[in-house]
């Protein structure tokens, strides 16, 4: 299956460190939206949307990226890493993914080491994620979409 899948990571890499576990496992292309990557999604079997959590939600280039570029009927699944909650997560990729007649596969999310605001304060929270098994979870909910299992 081949698979795109166009994220944003900053601070410490938390969601790239994911995706790199997830693209062991399958022929997958990863685009960093903050490089402005130049992607044709129609040539992709899979698209997945991959971001922190910034603020509750996930960042706003992939929303941004995906009501612009996701081609209609694709499938799609959606990954984020959080410091203390998830937040409101994926919703408004679940909601373009929606009106562009996507089914969603699944959904993949971890906590990830975070620094930001008032957590650097205090050292940051979910200090050491994501660790082993939480990349080993990455790797086992991408190998479930390989085999057509769908995973929240």
């Amino acid at each position: 299956m081949k698979t795109a899948i166009c994220y944003y990571s900053r601070h410490h890499g938390n969601t790239r460190k994911v995706l790199e576990a997830m693209a062991s496992e399958g022929d997958v292309d990863l685009f960093d939206v903050s490089t402005g990557p130049s992607v044709r999604l129609e040539d992709y079997d899979c698209i997945g949307f991959a971001s922190g959590i910034y603020g509750f939600e996930m960042h706003k280039s992939v929303a941004a990226l995906a009501r612009q570029s996701l081609p209609q009927g694709k499938p799609v699944f959606f990954v984020y890493t959080y410091g203390l909650k998830a937040g409101t997560g994926a919703k408004a990729l679940h909601g373009i993914a929606a009106e562009k007649h996507c089914p969603v596969l699944g959904e993949f999310s971890c906590k990830g080491y975070d620094t930001f605001g008032p957590f650097k304060l205090v050292g940051g929270t979910a200090k050491g994620h994501p660790d082993a098994q939480d990349l080993e979870n990455a790797r086992r909910f991408y190998r479930g979409l390989q085999n057509g299992k769908a995973n929240t």
